[in-house]
């Protein structure tokens, strides 16, 4: 191994953790937020979830403007500024009495959120080899997928045992150091491409090239949404509380075992040599939650899910980075991201509207069905153009 293909450096590391402590607090929140607003001030579920959907929302808007601007502001400062002013708006919620200053602060903090991951995914696309794309943005994507994982755990133990301040201050605390790591972090330094254009237009924001493989990450994550919304009341549906706790410990655990392997496969053999079974491993995984009649049935599924969707996300990312100009890898990395966000917000929505006509049950079904969906449009905008890397 050369050293131009080294993956691990300081920086790496650094960058890595920021994935990951950003997303412990975004996960501790999103499982906890809903019943913060409804209980402290008796309102509805609808507006008890639109306190989560705000912060989705606010990231979103947020990526549209970081993608443009992070290269002219600076990529450290960016993440230096976002982080403090996220972790102020982490403190704010201790004080938040009135509901409008609960919004106003998680629109906030989203929008940090956005401007975090997208300045960080920027900063990780350039330390990453390119002989080593699909792997080094295999092991960066994992820092949030344990998140996700380790995040509703921690933030659902604590809901048992402690009350919501210790909640926040907990987020507090991993906040302040995720803002303490940053601090040590030497970015490559970045040469600034000037695009001089008078006017708006729509590449300025999004990159066109990472647009088509970002459409297929938004069809696939609808999907993935019937899990973040549904899987709890799914659960107690078929009588399986108890081990519904470990679905997604169970996902984390398939995704980091595979992941070693899984990511140097992209690079030796080529994108579609993986995706295409990924995909069909997901359809698997959803046909096995519809069917499901016992806890090892269940868990069974997180385990086809998560080696599945976990790593088809940060093979598309890479696809992503991949696909365009090496000067606008962060617009690349936003434009993704904005995909992810969106479908994230509309998912739960649209999965939401099914529920009130069909069972759970034949949801997931429709879900594993529509996997073929998401495996022909992945065809269509990127497979039957690229056979290999190593082709191209």
């Amino acid at each position: 191994m050369t050293q131009s293909s080294k993956l691990w450096t300081k920086d790496f590391i650094i960058i890595f953790l920021t994935n990951f402590f950003t997303h412990v607090v975004f996960y501790l929140l999103m499982v906890m937020i809903a019943i913060f607003t409804a209980t402290k001030f008796n309102v509805s579920q609808s507006v008890a979830g639109f306190a989560t959907g705000i912060f989705v929302l606010a990231s979103l808007l947020a990526r549209i403007f970081t993608g443009k601007y992070l290269d002219r502001f600076g990529r450290k400062k960016m993440l230096v500024y976002s982080l403090i002013v996220f972790v102020i708006a982490m403190i704010l919620h201790l004080y938040a009495d009135q509901l409008y200053f609960l919004l106003i602060i998680r629109f906030i903090h989203g929008a940090m959120h956005g401007c975090i991951t997208t300045a960080a995914g920027a900063i990780a696309a350039d330390l990453i080899p390119d002989d080593r794309r699909g792997e080094g943005t295999g092991y960066y994507s994992t820092a949030m997928n344990i998140a996700m994982a380790f995040g509703p755990f921690l933030g659902m133990f604590l809901y048992e045992r402690t009350s919501f301040t210790v909640i926040f201050m907990v987020g507090i605390v991993v906040s302040l150091f995720d803002l303490i790591v940053i601090c040590f972090l030497k970015p490559p330094q970045k040469v600034m491409i000037e695009e001089h254009q008078k006017g708006f237009y729509l590449k300025d924001f999004i990159e066109p090239k990472a647009v088509p493989i970002s459409a297929s990450v938004f069809l696939i994550t609808l999907a993935y949404a019937s899990l973040i919304s549904f899987l709890t009341q799914y659960a107690r549906d078929i009588h399986l509380v108890s081990a519904s706790s470990f679905f997604f410990i169970v996902y984390a655990l398939a995704l980091i075992i595979t992941r070693p392997f899984t990511g140097k496969w992209f690079d030796l053999f080529g994108a579609n040599r993986l995706n295409y079974p990924l995909l069909l491993v997901v359809a698997v995984g959803f046909f096995l939650l519809c069917m499901v009649q016992n806890s090892f049935m269940f868990l069974l599924s997180a385990v086809f899910i998560g080696i599945g969707y976990g790593t088809l996300i940060s093979n598309f990312q890479a696809i992503a980075i991949q696909e365009s100009p090496s000067h606008r890898k962060s617009l690349a990395t936003s434009t993704f991201f904005m995909f992810l966000d969106l479908s994230n917000g509309i998912g739960p929505y649209l999965v939401g509207v099914m529920v009130t006509f069909i069972p759970l049950k034949m949801v997931y079904g429709i879900v594993a069905i529509w996997i073929f969906v998401c495996l022909f449009v992945y065809y269509l905008v990127y497979g039957k153009r690229v056979k290999s890397i190593s082709e191209r």
